[in-house]
């Protein structure tokens, strides 16, 4: 055999111009499904307006139903009990926002188009509960600072933690959330059974946000990053379970 002659397993195939690998298409899948509900979002102002504003208002008025006098004799709200208002506003204004997941497609019977496309049915979940992520981001970027000056809550002390803390927690809520909509999208009773059915699955997250929330407040570290570590396992153990159980959800 000629030495400059190479055996054909030996030099791998050129890729073909325009062909996106398997692991780059999948993102796209994701980007553009999620692009579509934020997109949609914007133009009706809906869903966002809505969650932002249910947030908000929990916060200011149990900010003043929980005042006492200082040693000055002036009314301020107690801190420590801060964080189980904050996760509170945004469980609450979360589920507006997962029990409108899944309706458009429904009104519009788009989910059979969007079962049928080229996109991987787990691109589909993450794409939903992408979006829904970004909106919960929303309303928290809102609600922290209230709670920051409504209850004069520490909450910018520790900048990475908390963001580590509210990012891994805001994570968790949009994939349960998401599964549990699709499941119930074809549900008459949707609206009652979600928080039914959610919350109890939702009960360890948000001890661990309220307690990790309440360490960083103290100063607590090692509290704090004990709740955020089960915060990623929580996440792997639910993205994992989500993936593997959409598809048969939404299959008719």
């Amino acid at each position: 055999m000629r030495p400059d002659v190479a055996h054909a397993g030996d030099v791998a195939a050129p890729e073909r111009p325009g062909v996106q690998p398997t692991g780059m298409r999948f993102m796209r899948h994701v980007g553009v499904m999620a692009w579509k509900d934020l997109q949609v979002e914007l133009r009706s102002r809906e869903i966002l307006f809505t969650m932002t504003f249910f947030a908000a208002m929990v916060v200011v008025l149990f900010s003043f139903a929980f005042l006492k006098t200082n040693a000055e004799g002036e009314m301020v709200a107690v801190a420590e009990i801060a964080p189980g208002f904050l996760w509170i506003a945004v469980l609450f204004a979360a589920t507006l926002g997962m029990s409108r997941a899944f309706d458009r497609e429904r009104e519009s019977d788009t989910m059979r188009g969007l079962l049928l496309s080229p996109a991987p049915r787990a691109a589909l979940f993450l794409g939903k509960a992408v979006g829904l992520f970004v909106m919960m981001a929303v309303v928290e970027a809102v609600v922290v600072p209230l709670v920051w000056f409504f209850f004069a809550a520490p909450m910018f002390d520790d900048p990475l933690p908390m963001l580590t803390l509210a990012v891994l927690a805001t994570l968790g809520v949009s994939v349960v959330g998401s599964v549990f909509a699709a499941m119930l999208m074809r549900t008459r009773a949707r609206d009652l059974l979600l928080p039914v059915i959610l919350y109890p699955i939702l009960v360890p997250l948000f001890i661990a946000a309220i307690k990790g929330t309440s360490g960083l407040l103290t100063g607590d570290g090692d509290q704090a990053w004990f709740w955020i570590r089960f915060l990623v396992a929580y996440d792997l153990l639910f993205i994992v379970a989500s993936l593997w159980t959409f598809e048969s959800l939404v299959i008719e």
